[in-house]
């Protein structure tokens, strides 16, 4: 038997205020399903969800999304205008470029154009 994805969680502090975020960035409607627990469902993509937890971020991610973005400075520009901030500048190679990102809770996601 294989297994299928669900969903991707994510622990967070806010998860109401989190999930609003990725909804803007990614498209779909953003659901509360209680004070600690929301999801989207972005078109074409797997449910995303956010869960509350009482402690902080602390370190690096271990797993992020790598968004595609045919122009990535004009996609982090606008992902900043909805919370998220640059980590580090972009970095172009043979592939084409990336910029790290981090979401309003810092939470690491790349946009990628190769």
């Amino acid at each position: 038997m294989r297994a299928q994805v669900a969903e991707i969680v994510f622990d967070c502090g806010d998860p109401a205020r989190l999930v609003r975020f990725w909804a803007e960035l990614l498209g779909g409607t953003p659901v509360d399903r209680s004070p600690d627990w929301s999801y989207v469902d972005p078109p074409g993509f797997v449910r995303i969800a956010f869960q509350q937890v009482p402690e902080g971020k602390v370190a690096k991610n271990r797993l992020h999304l790598d968004l595609h973005a045919p122009d990535v400075s004009a996609a982090a520009d606008e992902a900043i205008t909805l919370g998220a901030a640059r980590s580090g500048g972009l970095v172009t190679d043979d592939e084409g470029d990336f910029q790290v990102m981090l979401d309003p809770e810092g939470n690491e996601f790349c946009f990628v154009s190769g």
